[in-house]
């Protein structure tokens, strides 16, 4: 098996970070309401969750105001795409290694 769990990456381990982590990939940027409620977590959980991922510098996190309200808009670094997608790709090779 050649290593194959090697390129996986401990951060995306998580359901929500792997969750997280897909839906901003598709998105140019998600709002903390939208990502909480698309994965369906506590307030807590995903600001954990978030927290972890921007330490790692994987997303980046922008606040400002829309109207009168503060919004705080998530979105993926250049180096949370490329260690998502190695991510990824190491999850395919050990799925076809088993077929």
């Amino acid at each position: 098996m050649n290593n194959l769990i090697a390129n996986l990456n401990k951060v995306f381990d998580s359901r929500i970070r792997l969750g997280i982590m897909s839906a901003l990939m598709v998105n140019a940027g998600v709002n903390f309401i939208e990502l909480k409620e698309l994965i369906n977590v506590t307030d807590g959980n995903l600001a954990s969750h978030l927290k972890t991922l921007e330490e790692n510098g994987f997303i980046k996190v922008q606040k400002g105001f829309i109207g009168r309200k503060t919004t705080t808009i998530y979105s993926v670094t250049k180096a949370g795409e490329k260690a998502f997608k190695l991510h990824l790709d190491a999850l395919e090779k050990m799925i076809r290694s088993i077929g």
